[in-house]
């Protein structure tokens, strides 16, 4: 805006802001009482440069309110302490009261849906333009509603529930849909428990996951401090405006789903997706080939390398964390603990976790047993993980060795957890303690020993198993002031208030920061439009999550993005994670498709992060052949297949595509988040026609895609037509469609993305005035 000739205080956020510090907090030290403080101390030494710049920004930008390290994670503060359900406002003296809504730049964002707030995520992209004026629109969706009816069983957690749900609806393709929850079983789900189905959204593909107002909505309200005079006007207004739940309503839907509560078992998921749901008992009989017995060191096959209770999937359910607690505690007067190679974890999604825990007498139990509070953010469940135990790093790669994460979280994508854990599985709290005793999957869990006792007894999971009343018990040691003093203990955070911040409207460059360099794309041009044939940079198949695009784990430091850094100073020991390096373009367009189960159908020999640049023949890294290309001029396109862009919405997966050059994008489909985060930043997502997939497209180097980069005739879902330029001179048509939904969709593109547009009607607006 300076550079503009334009004053930079009137870019100030048009809305409410609130930011979590959340996706830094990393597994360094585990397993003592002290790791939450060591990690967070590892956690501000290795931060400090891009926490300053988000303590200037609370203070420059009025409306911005940041939430420091230690408060927990997004969700479940907005649970706890930011809802509020209805809102009561004054505008220019007109006293107003409405529905609470909000988007959140997090695909879990929908958790909130679990207190009837109508809320989803959407891109980092999208979420900026909303802060200055940028409506956020979408096409109407389908409403899909799904029929609960009965309660669940016991011993059947939310963790269990959510799963099949997400199977259920997966199977039944909600991709962009707002699906309702409706019918008698919703009374059976407390707001813990609805949060956690709520929470896996983005893993059924759908874009909100919504649960009406009642009474448990009002009971959480006040559990959670909300005043007297608030609970009764949500009670009120709800049922004035026909919001309130009526068990025996049948609203009018796209199409219903129906779920028996009591049918449901307990689960897990994976090895490599959250919605590849099974019976608890069967993670052996996920492997293909088999698993293979022992493999040296004390390690089998099939070796739980890391078993972590995170995430706010499940953390915020009370139930299912105070049953972890009371497993642990069994566990641990039966002398049992988890073999020397597991690395266990428990990172909760707010510190009212502990307060808790401590009322309930369970914190003890679980250190006892190897699960004391390592930080509360998202720590392993998206890949901050830390190191894995020697034991298990040591065998990394020997023939025979498939070691696993087990995990609370919600996703479990090949690398996420960790790099060089292909294997995930998620399933409940307690059920990740008892894998940790195991130490391995080639078990059935709720059948075999996991261990002894002292007298060599076995001790199986029904052994260990609180029962509902013992959870009821620990439940009644929950108290409305842990929550006011966990969250204000959180904000005077020492390390975070002696923190030294730049002051001013602009914030000071360090040319030399390996972690925060002013992104080239940060400006009012628009890219000229071209009528060359694109490129293809690379051809990839289905499920090419953002975390395969633009992976948030450790960097090593043989990765292109890792000899980048240690030639500019770093650390090689400890280059930290890709979710901390985001102010840092040159490292994120460098990590873009290094997760190694990444295969290029172009140039199906090449390691990740590499492609063939065509008219030379040679193989080369993605970069180098953007910057080839980029100097001939060539625009470039990406062939995918189904579901492009699923999972986290990381906006990098669309900034760095960018900043290596793609202008365009054909998928199969592409999954919602991302799919703006593309157009934000003006690249145009087209849809492959039906029955044509990357393989039957079958392009070698020297196929070129002749795109209509143009845009004058984008509208919403138009036909357009591409062509293919085969190396051998054939010439074959592709009735591609675009996937724009809207005609602001259509105006950002037109300009170039959202940063352009923004600042473009800036300008606008100033040279009219």
């Amino acid at each position: 805006m300076a550079e503009m000739g334009l004053d930079p205080r009137s870019l100030s956020p048009a809305i409410r802001v609130d930011v979590s510090t959340d996706h830094s907090s990393g597994v360094d030290v585990f397993g003592t009482p002290d790791a939450f403080v060591r990690n967070l101390q590892r956690e501000f030494a290795r931060n400090a440069e891009r926490y300053r710049l988000m303590k200037w920004a609370g203070q420059a930008m009025p409306g911005i309110t940041v939430h420091p390290p230690g408060s927990g994670i997004m969700h479940t503060i907005n649970m706890e302490r930011l809802s509020q359900v209805v809102v009561r406002e004054s505008r220019d003296g007109i006293a107003w009261i409405h529905p609470d809504l909000m988007i959140g730049t997090d695909s879990h964002t929908p958790m909130i849906n679990a207190l009837g707030i109508l809320a989803w995520g959407v891109g980092g992209l999208e979420a900026e333009g909303a802060l200055f004026g940028v409506p956020v629109t979408l096409r109407i969706p389908e409403v899909v509603g799904v029929r609960l009816t009965g309660r669940p069983r016991p011993g059947v957690l939310a963790t269990d529930v959510a799963l099949t749900v997400t199977a259920l609806l997966r199977a039944q393709d909600v991709t962009g849909a707002f699906v309702e929850f409706f019918g008698p079983g919703v009374s059976a789900l407390s707001v813990g428990e609805r949060g956690a189905i709520a929470n896996m959204a983005p893993e059924y593909g759908a874009s909100t996951g919504y649960f009406p107002i009642d009474e448990a909505t009002l009971s959480y309200l006040r559990l959670v401090g909300r005043s007297a005079d608030h609970v009764a006007a949500v009670e009120t207004y709800a049922k004035e405006n026909g919001l309130w739940f009526d068990p025996q309503a049948e609203p009018v839907y796209t199409a219903v789903i129906d779920l028996a509560l009591d049918t449901i078992e307990p689960s897990a998921a994976g090895p490599r997706r959250p919605q590849d749901r099974f019976a608890l008992g069967t993670t052996r009989d996920c492997f293909e080939p088999p698993l293979d017995g022992a493999v040296g060191a004390g390690l089998t096959d099939g070796a739980v390398a890391i078993a972590a209770i995170t995430s706010c999937t499940n953390t915020s359910d009370q139930r299912m964390l105070l049953a972890a607690g009371l497993l642990a505690r069994r566990a641990r007067k039966s002398g049992l603990r988890p073999p020397p190679w597991v690395k266990t974890s428990l990172a909760p999604g707010s510190p009212t976790a502990e307060n808790l825990l401590r009322r309930a007498g369970l914190l003890e139990d679980l250190e006892a047993v190897g699960f004391a509070i390592v930080g509360y953010g998202c720590t392993t469940c998206i890949g901050n993980s830390g190191p894995l135990t020697p034991a298990v790093a040591e065998m990394i790669g020997k023939p025979g060795f498939r070691p696993v994460a087990v995990l609370s979280g919600n996703r479990n994508f090949p690398g996420r957890v960790h790099p060089d854990l292909e294997y995930g599985f998620l399933c409940s709290p307690p059920a990740v303690i008892a894998f940790a005793l195991a130490g391995t999957v080639a078990i059935d869990i709720t059948a075999d020993p996991l261990g002894t006792d002292g007298d060599g007894a076995p001790i199986r999971l029904a052994d260990l198993w609180p029962s509902e009343q013992d959870i009821d018990a620990a439940l009644a040691a929950m108290a409305t002031a842990d929550f006011a003093q966990a969250y204000g203990k959180a904000a005077l955070n020492p390390l975070w208030a002696s923190l030294e911040a730049p002051a001013g409207d602009l914030f000071p460059w360090d040319p030399a920061s390996t972690y925060l360099r002013r992104p080239p794309f940060v400006q009012a041009s628009i890219a000229a439009p071209t009528t060359a044939p694109s490129e293809p940079l690379l051809v990839l198949g289905d499920d090419m999550t953002t975390d395969h695009i633009s992976p948030a784990g450790h960097i090593r430091a043989d990765s292109e993005a890792g000899h980048w850094l240690v030639a500019r100073g770093a650390n090689p020991r400890d280059l930290n994670v890709y979710a901390s390096r985001r102010g840092n373009f040159e490292v994120m367009v460098r990590g873009a498709f290094q997760n190694r189960l990444v295969r290029n159908l172009l140039a199906p020999e090449a390691p990740p992060g590499w492609t063939i640049h065509a008219p030379t023949g040679e193989m080369v890294t993605l970069t180098e052949a953007a910057e080839r290309h980029a100097r001939s001029g060539t625009p470039l396109a990406i062939v995918a297949g189904e579901r492009y862009g699923m999972g986290s919405s990381r906006d990098w997966a669309a900034k760095a595509v960018a900043l290596l050059g793609v202008r365009s994008i054909l998928a199969v489909s592409f999954e919602r988040i991302h799919r703006t985060n593309l157009i934000g930043m003006g690249i145009l997502p087209l849809l492959l026609p039906p029955g044509t997939t990357p393989e039957t497209l079958a392009l070698i180097p020297g196929d070129r895609i002749d795109v209509p980069l143009g845009l004058s005739g984008l509208a919403p879902r138009v036909a357009w037509p591409v062509r293919l330029l085969r190396a051998d001179g054939r010439v074959e048509a592709l009735a591609t469609v675009a996937a724009v939904e809207t005609s602001l969709e259509v105006t950002l593109l037109r300009h170039g993305g959202l940063i352009p547009h923004v600042l473009g009607s800036f300008r606008s607006h100033e040279e009219a005035a």
